[in-house]
Formats: C-alpha cells, structure tokens, sequence
C-alpha cells in the first residue's frame, strides 16, 4: 500500500514485558513493580511525574504549602536532595531541625499524599558548594566518590547519621519510594553498588534504587533503575558557546535517552575523562538522534529524573527559556515514550546559609548566586507560578489519566521525520499505541530558532502492524489505516498537541470508541454515580459513559469523529459522542484536575488529600458530571487580588564605575566581589509602608547583580536576566518594621556575559553602563480558601 507524507506506522513491542530486577524481594513495597517498557501498581501501568524542590532551601513553614502547589501540578512524587554541608557543617556536629527537619518534611510529603525520591548522594552537585560535600569532607585526604576505605568511613559516618535522623522513615512501605545514590557519577559502577551496600547497612531501603545515566554512565546492571535528563538550554556553556546541538536534539522525536552535555563541564573538575565521540555527534548535517548517545536501560523502562522545568543562572550565561520552551521539552518525551516524567527544578528556593553556592573559588567552572536558587522553576522562589506551571500542568493531568493505556503503548517515529538540526520545516510528531488506540503527539517547537508552520497537513496512522512484517504494512492484512482530520489543516508553529485515536470511552464490549478528536487529551471521567437516574441530570444517559476532556489546539478545528458516523467539527463546550460526552475547553492554562474532578478558575488551586484550596480568584467554576455542565463556585469578594501598591524608592547613594568584567575562570566570566558590590553599587531605600499576610516584593530592575537586604544584611540576590525579580518578605526574615535596601550593581555595555536577546540589547542601548530600578511594588496574596 502506498501511504502518503506524514504517516507513521506503529511498531508493536517485539517480544512481551520483561519484569525488571527492582524491587527485589524484600524491598517490594506499595505495590510498585517494573517491567522494560512501564512502571506498575498492583499490577496497572502509571507514568509517574517527579518534581524536585530542596526542604533545606525552604523555609520550614512552607513545606507543606508549596507541597499542596506541587500536587496541584500533577505532580505525583517529591524529589529532593539531602544535601550533606548542609546538615553537617562541623564534623560530629549534625544539625536535623528546622529547616533541616527532613523526616518532618518526609511527614510532609505523606500527609500532601504525594511519595517521595530521596536523593542521598553522598555527593548531589545541585550548584551547591563542594557539590554538597562539608568543607572538611572536600579537604579530606581521601580519593573522593570511590572505594578508598578512608572515603567510604566518612560515607557511612553521614549514612549513619541520616538514618538515625530519619528514624525508619526510610524503610519500605513508607512513602519513599527510590533513593537515588550519588549523581552524575560516570565511570565507578562498583562504587555506585558498595555505596547502596552502605545505605542498607544504615537500615535505609526503597523499592527502587536509582541513579543517574547521561554522559554514557556506566551502571550497575540490575542494581539501579538508570534515570535521564535534559534541558533546552544551560547556564554551563561558555558565553560564546551559543544554543549546543545536545539542547537541540530535545526538540526532535528520538527513541535515544542519553544527553553527553548534562553536566559536562563538571566531569574534568570531578575526575572523569569526556565522553568518546562527542566531537562526532554534533555535526551540523547530522541526524538529530545523533547527539543524544543511545542508552543502556539494563531491563528498565525509560524514566528522567532531570527534564529541565527551568533553568539556573550563571554569571558568565544567563538563560531564560519560555513557558512553551520547557513544556516543549516535556511533550516531546511523551511522544518518545517516556514511562516517568521528572524535572529538575520544580520548586524554586534560597540557600540556607551564604557561601553554600558553586563557585569558582570552591573549584566549579561557574559562579552562581550566593543566596538565590530560583531556577526560573514552575513554581518560584517566592512560592508564585510562572507560566511554565499551567502549561506542564495539562501533559501531567493527561499521564494521570492515560498512565494505565501508555504503559502498552509503543513509541513510533514518522516515517519520514526531520532532516537534521537545521530542519524547521518538517512536522515534529510521534504516535504512541498499542495498536488499537493511539495518541498523536505533535511538538512542533523549539526555542530561540522557531520552527516555521506545516501548511496542508493529513496524518496518515498504520495502526494493528503484525511484528512479524517488519514494519511493512504492505505485508499486514489487518492494518487499519486512519487520516487525520478529514481534511487538510495547517499546524501553526509552537503547537503541542495530544490527540487521541480509536479512544474508547469505557470498557464495556460497546462502549464508544472515537476514531479521533484533533484536540489535546486531558482527561478521562468517569460516569457520575447513579447518573442515569439522578432527577437533576439533564440528559440522564449522556452520563453513563465516561466524558472525555480535551484543550482546542490554538489555530487548528476541534474535529471529532466517532465510530459509525461522519466527522463534524465542535466548538468550545459539552457535546454527546455515542453514549458519552466529550467536553472541549478553550485554555487549558486555567483548567486544574483533582481526581475525577475538573475546576476552571482565574486564580491558584492547590490540592491535597484533605481536598482543594484557591486563592487570588474572582471566578471558579466546576465541572458538573451529572449534569454535562460547568456550575459556578461561588468565591468571596475578599478571595480577588489584591491590587499591587507601588513602594518608593528613593536613591541614597549613585553608581561606581565599573570594569567591562571581572576576570574569568577560563573563558567563563567570574563574578565580581563582595567588597565590590558594598563599595560600587547603587544603593536605593525601599519605603514599603505597613503589610500584614504574605507580602510578596515585585522588582523590576537592569543591571548587573543586585542584593536585598533587610536590616542591613543580606538575604536575596539575583544576576540580571531581564525578568522580575519576586521576593517572599516573610521568607527572608522581613517585618513590617524592616529597613529594606537594594543594591545594584552596574552593567558595563561593553560586558560580554551572555544574556537573553532582550535584555543584551537594553545592555547595548545604555549610554556607559546599565543601572536602573524600574519599579517596586508590594503583593500580598490571599490566604487559601477551602473548595466546599
């Protein structure tokens, strides 16, 4: 059969499940297994969806708010490191309380009713100083991250001294479910198993062991679940070193899972050679699978652990990547097949002391914030959204609904795909299927070089391959073949889409079975108890099948075809599909997911197991099951935003001249000094007048670092980015009584630190240098309101 452009041919599994060799037997807990292509439980495919936030770098009294934010997310598991230097400071000396409370968090998270990856090292990176390793443990003479006895003594010192302080929380049944051993440890497979020796020797378990597999990481086979990253863009490059072909190879379908650049510029300050072939793998006319090295899962289904959700700040590079980049990023590893989301970071934070951060005085090729760690992540340092956070929050509604179908399903790529890096033209899209139903993963995006609009598109989907034909449908009698819509469309650049095929909406022999809806996938409700006789149902038997939620695709028809009839395109609202519902929502941004549960608002939910909370609403609505219709919530006047109050800044002492840098660490810039920024800086007053609640200061400012300071000590930073700078007062110590100051620090035009286009050219626009504050403004957000 001659198929068209634009088709794909689904690729069953070439042999059954193969149980993987985690958990071992007496570590099975929570009902959580593994075979090669899912993670199971109880025996039900899921897709978990990992979320890293740092208890030591929040203060304590957050934990569980930004804890319930997570949830909200779609986010199913809290991933943390325990950052040694942070708890042992002084050797004998460990510290566990406060902030540093991590069997408090540990309650926490199970009382959130989220479970949790316990990221022990001993060594984190996480742009911490010393990669997390005590000053005293960084001098000690010992071979660092291998075997030497002296090493692993100081090892199962902290181990022992971990376990005691998590008094059997880390035990199997609890709700830790991986502990993650070291990190980015590449060449010392042994030392990665005599370190899970150690953690057990301590009376630390889980059901799953993991570690982290880029850069062509050799692993213990069967002994770790090896976990994946990737990022869009990275403070680590040179400045000069531009948009690395390794972030690019991200926004490409692939079925490789390895990325040689994350963490690259650390492995020769840490000991370990680069990896071979790098050099081949970037070639600019080269396939885009080739800069992601093929992977060795060991028998483990692919999993990430560090999917970048934002992106640090360098002094020496400066990235902000977009909202669509980071969901991007994500989309396109549900396409690829990916059997666990995890990101890195989703909960920004600040360091709990100064001097903790990477620095190039501590060895590290990069100078990062002293106090900071915002990470430009979904959920910010100061606890507000960034746009980042609705946007992932609809793929993780979709993985919590469809886990049980995607865990059979196969990855199948295009058969004409992308013709290398320098290819924005042809579609970026995959088919995940089993195949019978299907979901068509479009993620046509990438950031700073757009990817141009496909004009006239049909999908062509050779669905029910026999895997004895080789992927040959020619050969296969029983090869159902669907194009997709019924006509053609253009797919604008930027679209992610999530459209299902030959879906059935309930298990029942008859259930409906939609041929295909060219709108994102969301959610699958189930019927609304005693629906069919409910007197209060305005078409009774509507309900008595599942509804299913999908988000219009910007630009593109809503068309849905159900089994036995013609295609028809819908607008935004509820409409009856065979015996069930499908209801199609214009934003999806605004759309939140509890369960069986579906809220529309303008404001923030955030979710635990005892229910729903919102704040800064004027509107919610919920979506009725019984009735096929939205019903409004009603929210209390007192619940709306609070209108921002602008606070004077007054200037109390001007500028210094400043150098064009301040010398590099290689070609990396180096940041300038602390007695530079007290002698240099401009300093203003900020007048923020009486608050009470939870005070957030808005900063909008240019130039080059700025520090906050509360009583004349400081306690926030930042390196200008050309992004609001957002700051909790109650989380940096701050009362109304508070003298605050800001310190800015000049920008030379002539800088060559890497900084996003937008902000570059204001740097280019300043006459010598760049000094400004724009404006401040005080925002104090609503306190939660229980959802009744």
């Amino acid at each position: 059969m001659n198929l068209p452009a634009h088709t794909v041919r689904h690729r069953p599994w070439p042999a059954p499940a193969s149980p993987a060799a985690l958990p071992i037997a007496s570590e099975v807990a929570r009902g959580l297994t593994l075979t090669d292509r899912a993670v199971l439980r109880g025996g039900t495919a899921f897709v978990p969806v990992s979320g890293e936030l740092h208890y030591s770098r929040l203060p304590r009294a957050r934990w569980g708010e930004r804890l319930r934010q997570l949830r909200a997310g779609g986010v199913t598991l809290a991933s943390t490191y325990v950052f040694w230097n942070h708890h042992v400071a002084e050797r004998g000396r460990p510290r566990f309380d406060g902030d540093l409370d991590v069997a408090a968090f540990i309650d926490e998270v199970a009382a959130t009713g989220l479970e949790l990856v316990l990221r022990i090292g001993p060594w984190a990176h996480g742009e911490a100083r010393n990669g997390g390793f005590p000053d005293w443990v960084q001098d000690a003479d010992v071979a660092h991250r291998t075997d030497d006895p002296a090493y692993l003594d100081l090892v199962r010192e902290w181990f022992a001294q971990l376990a005691a302080a998590l008094d059997g929380r880390a035990r199997a049944g609890g709700p830790i479910v991986a502990i993650q051993i070291e990190n980015e440890l590449y060449d010392r497979p042994e030392h990665i198993s005599t370190l899970i020796g150690l953690a057990r020797e301590a009376g630390m378990s889980a059901p799953l062991w993991t570690a982290t597999a880029w850069g062509g990481a050799q692993l213990p086979a069967g002994e770790v679940v090896p976990l994946f990253g990737g990022y869009a863009d990275g403070f680590w490059v040179d400045p000069e070193g531009g948009w690395q072909r390794n972030f690019r190879a991200h926004f490409f379908p692939s079925h490789d899972w390895d990325d040689p650049g994350v963490g690259e510029d650390v492995r020769a300050t840490q000991g370990f050679a680069a990896v071979d072939g790098d050099e081949a793998a970037v070639d600019a006319d080269a396939d885009a699978h080739a800069a992601s090295r093929r992977a060795d899962l060991h028998g483990f289904p692919p999993a990430t652990c560090e999917l970048g959700s934002g992106m640090a700040t360098a002094y020496h590079r400066r990235p902000v990547l977009s909202a669509r980049d980071i969901a991007a990023l994500a989309h396109v590893k549900i396409g690829n097949g990916s059997a666990w989301q995890g990101y890195y970071m989703y909960v920004g934070g600040r360091n709990p002391r100064a001097g903790l951060q990477e620095s190039q005085a501590t060895g590290y090729p990069n100078d990062l914030p002293e106090w900071s760690y915002d990470f430009h992540a979904p959920i910010g340092q100061s606890g507000d959204l960034h746009t980042s956070a609705h946007e992932l929050r609809g793929q993780h509604a979709f993985l919590a609904a469809f886990g049980d179908r995607l865990g059979g399903m196969t990855s199948s790529l295009p058969d004409a795909g992308p013709g290398g890096f320098a290819d924005r033209t042809t579609l970026r899209w995959a088919l995940r299927s089993d195949g019978d139903e299907a979901f068509v993963v479009v993620s046509h995006h990438q950031p700073y070089e757009q990817v141009e609009a496909v004009r006239g598109v049909q999908l062509t989907l050779a669905l029910k391959a026999d895997a004895e034909a080789d992927g040959d449908a020619d050969t296969d009698t029983d090869t159902e073949v669907v194009t997709i819509p019924s006509r053609p469309i253009d797919i604008p650049a930027g679209t992610l889409a999530r459209w299902p095929v030959g879906l059935r909406l309930g298990a029942a022999p008859g259930a409906t079975r939609l041929r295909w809806v060219t709108a994102s996938a969301l959610t699958l409700l189930p019927p609304a108890p005693h629906a069919a006789t409910d007197a209060t149902a305005t078409d009774a038997t509507a309900a008595t099948e599942a509804t299913l939620v999908v988000a219009a695709t910007p630009g593109i028809p809503v068309e849905v075809c159900v089994e036995g009839e013609e295609p028809r395109d819908v607008p935004v609202g509820t409409h009856r599909v065979g015996d069930g519902r499908l209801l199609v929502v214009a934003d999806a941004d605004r759309v939140w997911v509890h369960g069986h549960e579906v809220f529309e608002t303008d404001g923030e939910l955030a979710t635990g197991d005892a229910g729903v909370a919102v704040r800064d609403a004027t509107w919610l609505r919920r979506y009725d099951r019984v009735a096929g219709a939205w019903v409004d919530v009603a929210v209390a006047p007192s619940l709306a935003p609070a209108p921002p109050r602008a606070v004077v800044v007054t200037a109390v002492r001007a500028a210094g001249d400043v150098p064009d840098d301040y010398g590099f660490g290689g070609r990396r810039h180096s940041a300038p000094s602390a007695e530079m920024l007290a002698e240099r800086a401009a300093v203003f007053a900020l007048e923020v007048g009486a608050w009470d609640g939870d005070a957030v200061l808005d900063i909008d400012w240019a130039g080059d670092v700025a520090q906050l300071c509360v009583d004349g000590e400081v306690v926030d930073d930042r390196f200008w980015d050309g992004e609001r700078w957002s700051v909790s007062l109650p989380d940096v110590g701050a009362t109304p009584d508070s003298v605050l100051t800001l310190r800015v620090l000049p920008l030379s035009r002539r800088s060559t630190v890497w900084l996003p286009p937008e902000a570059a050219a204001r740097r280019a626009a300043a006459a010598e240098s760049l000094v400004a504050v724009d404006a401040v403004a005080l925002r104090i957000r609503r306190p939660w309101h229980p959802v009744g």
